[in-house]
Formats: structure tokens, sequence, C-alpha cells
């Protein structure tokens, strides 16, 4: 499998973005582009709360990180891992400076409640495959916590997962690649994006200057 170079590295949160829409993706990780709105600050706050990498807790048999910087080579991609559990387990890993073995579990943190989309599974999935890759360990599950509803759901990381998240990424290599900013159909949830000025999604609907002209052509010829 290639492996990718630091400089070719992409952000692993724009899985979450790329999943739930390719051109809100290109436009904030290709175009630089970015607005905020309460959705958007209310997110930033809940993360900043788990992002203290200072403090590494320890409850019982378990070492709780924040805040943990991740990375996997053969999908190219960086980020930061909310929260990471080490829980005391005798088929786990060794982790530095501990003698007892450790399974991993990642624990990302999201503002609203439980989506009907896989969006935020692919994210999770992504740092799982990195954190994989890091300790040479299998990640056998994770937890998504949702603040509206205070709860968090056990996720269990499969081939399916992880399959469609190697696609994601190749088609986020590729299109960065190009530079390319895709273009998408209008939909409920571009009423709720932070990009929704920038992005201008109804323009999307309207036909392009050539389809105009020769449209206008057809109808002066006959």
């Amino acid at each position: 499998m290639k492996e990718y170079s630091e400089e070719e590295y992409l952000m692993l949160s724009g899985i979450q973005h790329y999943a739930f829409c390719k051109r809100q993706w290109a436009l904030i990780h290709i175009e630089n582009q970015w607005s905020d709105n309460i959705r958007t600050i209310e997110g930033n706050i809940l993360h900043e709360k788990t992002h203290d990498n200072s403090i590494i807790e320890k409850r019982g048999n378990v070492i709780i990180s924040r805040g943990m910087p991740i990375v996997s080579r053969q999908l190219g991609i960086s980020g930061i891992c909310d929260v990471v559990e080490f829980h005391k387990d005798v088929n786990g890993v060794n982790i530095f400076g501990r003698e007892e073995l450790y399974k991993v579990y990642p624990v990302e943190y999201k503002k609203g409640k439980p989506k009907t989309t896989d969006v935020d599974i692919m994210q999770l999935t992504a740092q799982a495959m990195c954190l994989e890759e890091m300790l040479c360990c299998e990640v056998e599950k994770g937890y998504l916590y949702y603040g509206e509803t205070r709860h968090r759901e056990t996720i269990k990381i499969n081939c399916e997962y992880k399959n469609k998240v190697i696609d994601l990424v190749k088609e986020m290599h590729s299109l960065f690649e190009k530079k390319h900013t895709p273009k998408v159909r209008r939909t409920k949830a571009c009423n709720a994006c932070s990009l929704k000025d920038i992005c201008l999604p109804v323009l999307l609907k309207k036909k392009s200057v050539r389809e105009y002209i020769l449209r206008a052509i057809d109808e002066e010829v006959f």
C-alpha cells in the first residue's frame, strides 16, 4: 500500500466534512474558506474543553489522554483525537511508561445529537485506523459522545467502515491534487451550513453561460 509523505497529509477532521458534503470540504480544505455560525461556535467550545493535552487522567484501570495527535501514513491524514481511553487488559498492547497492557478506544465529542447518517462514524473510524497503525494494535470499538443528549454511543469498528474511509480518503486526495471544488445538488442541509453564503448553493442550479449561449443560438436559428 502507498505511504504518503508528511507534505501530502490531509486533515482527519475533513473526513466528516467530505462525508457530509464534498463541496463544503473543498471550500474549507482547498480554497481555505470558512465562516462560523452558532453550531460551529458551540462545537468549538465543546472541543476546547476536551483538548487540554497537559492533563492525563487515571480512573481505576482506565488512562484518559486528551488532545492526542494521531497520524496515518497509509491514509495520508493527521489530526487530533478528542479523547483516547486506555483500558487495562491482558489482551491489550504496551504503551510508553506503563508495565501493564491496555486496549485502546477513541472517543469523539459532538455538540448535537446522533445523526441519521454515518458521517460521525467515518471520522471515528479514521481515528481508530490511525491508532491501529501508530500503536500496532487492533481497535475494536470507539465512542461518540453527543453534548445535546449527554450520552455516548458505542461504535464497533468493522471492515465495512474502514473500507468506506479508505475510499473517501482516496477521493479527497484526488480532488486536493487537482485543486478541484465540485458542484453538488442542493439539499435541506444547506440551510444549516455555515458556508451557505460562500457556497451559494442556489446558484449551482443555474445553467452555465455556455448552455445559455447555445440555447439562445438554437432559438434564433429556429
